[in-house]
């Protein structure tokens, strides 16, 4: 399943000035809505590329990463002087972090080798919850209850998409496992991505992190002794598309997002994909969808609207208590300046 190469400014108390926080909530919910739909659709497009193509998933992987860097390599000059700005600590965290990126795409994209689409979606799509959990232990980010409540709904409609088509081969059950290490993979680049993002670009991390991947993957290609010619046009032509299609417009503008909404708000939001490929799937490659599926489907989407609506809300007094505290602050200093003056020039 595609992920948002997921980093950004967590909103948290006391982690943004007001009016951080009130550019935030003043942003229109439809513009947001609008991008990630986009950023949905796009994603949803990958398991069906990936399923057309007969070469390896390592080469896959890398081809699709590196051909997104050569897209992005003619605007790399307008960022000389933050380049140059990276510390030796931020680029640990870019190749962590891009390690975790290639090895989130080695094990999703190997699970579509062996079970379906619906499958596989559907398992990644626990990455809200991981994301959630790991959220609150690195960051103490609190979820408001509505939140909480529409996050499990939409987690329980995810499960309920693939739960129709999960088989009891040990075939099966051996894609199922790569695609659960993929999701632990990609949460961990999510939340490294999230501390990079406050002080770094999207345009900059976005291409570091996927070079970073790519390099990941050439070096499982070299190791394993996977050719890097003699593909199929077919098989370039997808490698084309999963860098122009899912990634640029999936993984580059989530992490454009990621710099405005929270890491658990974008994680949540791309759990429409399962709905998406499995859609995508039933037209492009016959794979069935069954009257369970689509009623799941249904119920996914109604829980992604309650966690928006519950981080719209949470945002919200966030916002409140910051002016709040602000507006304290603003006025103890001015009492503590009137004093000052009453004092006697001795």
């Amino acid at each position: 399943m595609e992920k948002a190469s997921i980093g950004l400014i967590i909103i948290r108390k006391g982690n943004l000035p007001v009016s951080s926080l009130s550019s935030t909530t003043k942003r229109s919910n439809s513009f947001y809505g609008l991008l990630m739909l986009i950023g949905i659709i796009a994603i949803s497009f990958s398991s069906i590329f990936i399923k057309w193509s007969s070469a390896p998933v390592s080469v896959i992987g890398m081809y699709r990463l590196a051909m997104t860097c050569a897209i992005l390599s003619p605007f790399l000059i307008r960022h000389r002087a933050e380049i140059r700005r990276i510390s030796f600590r931020q680029w640990l965290l870019l190749t962590a972090s891009g390690l975790a990126l290639g090895l989130h795409f080695l094990f999703w994209m190997g699970s579509l080798r062996y079970t379906s689409v619906a499958s596989s979606t559907a398992i990644v799509a626990l990455e809200p919850v991981l994301v959630m959990l790991g959220s609150y232990w690195a960051f103490r980010e609190k979820n408001h209850p509505l939140a909480v409540i529409g996050m499990l709904i939409a987690i329980g409609g995810a499960v309920l998409i693939g739960w129709g088509d999960f088989g009891l081969s040990s075939r099966n059950l051996y894609g199922d496992l790569l695609s659960f290490i993929g999701t632990v993979a990609v949460v961990i680049h999510v939340l490294l991505g999230s501390k990079l993002r406050e002080t770094m670009s999207t345009f900059v991390y976005s291409f570091f992190v996927f070079l970073l991947g790519a390099g990941v993957l050439m070096v499982y290609n070299l190791f394993l002794g996977y050719s890097f010619t003699g593909y199929a046009s077919r098989d370039w032509g997808m490698f084309f598309l999963l860098a122009a299609v899912p990634t640029l417009f999936g993984h580059y503008l989530f992490n454009w997002l990621l710099k405005y909404l929270r890491a658990s708000t974008v994680s949540m939001s791309i759990l429409g994909e399962p709905v998406g490929s499995t859609i995508l799937a039933y037209f492009l490659l016959d794979e069935s969808v069954t009257i369970l599926q689509g009623s799941a489907g249904f119920l996914l989407l109604a829980g992604v609207w309650l966690f928006m609506k519950g981080n719209t809300i949470r945002v919200g007094e966030l916002a409140a208590e910051s002016r709040e505290a602000t507006a304290a602050s603003a006025a103890q200093a001015s009492n503590n300046g009137t004093a000052n003056s009453e004092l006697p020039v001795s």
